[in-house]
């Protein structure tokens, strides 16, 4: 398939004077909803896929190749830009090179590289990130990988909430001259770290959590962050949708008494029922 539209309106979302929410998205049919809602772009992130694929805690259980093939049935149900948070590239920097690649396959438009050391090492009692020097390596091997010069790559950091502001600092402005295309920020909390990593990178920024204070989009605008995520509520509300419905029939509810279902119209739109049945005439008439 061509990826290649989706990726270039990535880069003009990125070069954008707004501040875009993405859409939490997890698997096909969730892709489907956040692009027919009206979303921009969407995050597919390496929580929501261990919890997709695995049923398991985001503790970097999750395989390279299961996280793309995951990638790929959502990118082939929509034409929705979507950014994968790529967690540490899978391992070193020549790791980082095949994520890269298997992504980039998959119809990812971005992808974040992050300079935490994963999975945790025996006897850790938090994460702590890599030198800089190795950040550095992992961000020069995504940008040497890629092979669509319109896929963005972003530099992702948690040093904030593990070695501070000061160190963050220092590796948004060494990551910044490894040629990715922005700068993908984990836990910035306040709007003085924020306008000190504005500071520190003519890049854009993207943010990874938003505190109340920091979340308005005005502010995030005119500091130059064209991308803030808002977490991953939609796949714990299907979870609990799921949980509601089993335990309803299990407590003796009749299935047409259920509560909270979709409407036929609705299951016909995201299963896009309609082209299935244009094939049909098409092709088996």
């Amino acid at each position: 398939m061509n990826w290649t539209s989706r990726r270039q309106r990535m880069r003009a979302l990125l070069a954008g004077k707004t501040c875009v929410f993405p859409a939490s998205v997890f698997d096909p049919v969730s892709a489907r909803i956040a692009a027919d809602i009206g979303f921009e772009l969407g995050m597919y992130a390496g929580s929501t896929a261990s919890m997709t694929v695995l049923g398991a805690p985001d503790l970097i259980l999750l395989t390279l190749t299961e996280f793309a093939a995951q990638a790929l049935r959502i990118n082939r149900a929509v034409e929705l830009p979507v950014i994968a948070d790529a967690d540490h590239g899978y391992g070193n920097a020549l790791n980082v090179m095949r994520t890269v690649q298997e992504l980039e396959t998959a119809g990812i438009a971005a992808m974040t590289i992050e300079d935490t050391l994963l999975p945790r090492a025996f006897g850790e009692d938090k994460a702590r990130p890599v030198s800089i020097a190795e950040g550095v390596g992992k961000m020069k091997a995504a940008v040497a990988a890629r092979e669509d010069p319109d896929l963005v790559i972003l530099a992702r950091t948690g040093a904030i909430a593990m070695t501070g502001l000061a160190d963050t600092l220092e590796r948004v402005r060494a990551y910044s001259a490894t040629g990715v295309d922005g700068v993908f920020i984990a836990g910035a909390r306040t709007r003085a770290e924020v306008d000190a990593l504005r500071a520190a990178t003519p890049l854009p920024l993207v943010l990874g959590t938003l505190t109340p204070e920091i979340a308005d989009r005005d502010f995030l605008s005119s500091r130059g962050v064209p991308v803030a995520l808002q977490g991953h509520a939609p796949i714990m509300a299907a979870a609990e949708a799921v949980r509601k419905t089993m335990q309803a029939l299990r407590d003796g509810i009749e299935p047409g008494k259920l509560e909270g279902l979709p409407s036929d119209a609705f299951v016909k739109k995201v299963t896009r029922d309609g082209d299935a049945a244009r094939a049909i005439d098409a092709f088996l008439r």
